[in-house]
């Protein structure tokens, strides 16, 4: 039964990292939006059968932003795997789990690498997406979890929170020299476009409702913005 004693204490020791660094973030990419992630990562994977690895799962989704390119430098977020090393070997030395000699920390680590929107879209560019990303269901656990959490009532709030961070106007009409700056912007160009991105099973099925409640808010921003009085 998972977790193990084991699997327990790197699962607690992987949440402290996660806690300490999303203090530094802004409330769109917080701690709290990282246990989303893990809490539903999790519930797919439990609903896919056979059952992926659920540590990868949930070491990955709790440190899947802590190299966010949005926070971080790139040359901190270049080499996942050798900014990671020395938690895995920790955790082999205090709690006997060798992740490094089993192969699950290269495995973390390259999920890590590749939740992220831009990264796909970069790598299905350059003709780089592989065979690995269409079969590993752990990074398609992580994304879907995480592309979860960008659309629906959350999807909404993060996207206003971060705009509001960055200083982008809420919203301007299409043709305003603003508007590709615009938050609103950004749920046209990216967030609408999520749910036939999805990959598992039954994160396409939460991903139906989500992108709903998203057509729902902007036809109401649509109608407020127009200013009409039926």
């Amino acid at each position: 039964m998972y977790p193990n004693l084991q699997e327990k204490a790197v699962v607690d020791a992987a949440e402290k990292i996660m806690i300490e660094t999303m203090k530094r973030y802004d409330p769109s990419h917080d701690r709290h939006h990282v246990e989303r992630v893990r809490k539903t990562a999790l519930s797919l994977a439990r609903n896919i059968n056979p059952t992926p690895d659920l540590l990868i799962v949930e070491i990955a989704a709790l440190l899947h932003d802590v190299l966010d390119k949005k926070y971080v430098s790139p040359e901190e977020a270049a080499d996942p795997y050798n900014f990671f090393l020395p938690f895995f070997q920790e955790m082999s030395e205090q709690h006997g789990l060798d992740l490094i000699q089993d192969g699950r920390a290269k495995i973390i680590t390259r999920v890590i690498e590749n939740v992220s929107w831009t990264t796909e879209n970069k790598l299905r560019a350059a003709g780089e997406w592989s065979t690995w990303h269409d079969q590993c269901v752990e990074l398609h656990c992580v994304q879907d979890a995480d592309r979860l959490d960008a659309i629906g009532a959350f999807g909404i709030m993060r996207c206003a929170a971060y705009g509001t961070v960055i200083n982008r106007p809420l919203h301007t009409a299409p043709g305003d020299p603003e508007y590709e700056h615009a938050t609103i912007h950004h749920f046209y160009d990216k967030l609408v476009k999520i749910r036939d991105r999805l990959k598992t099973v039954p994160g396409k099925k939460l991903g139906v409702k989500r992108h709903q409640v998203l057509l729902d808010f902007l036809a109401s921003v649509d109608e407020e913005a127009g200013g009409k009085i039926e």
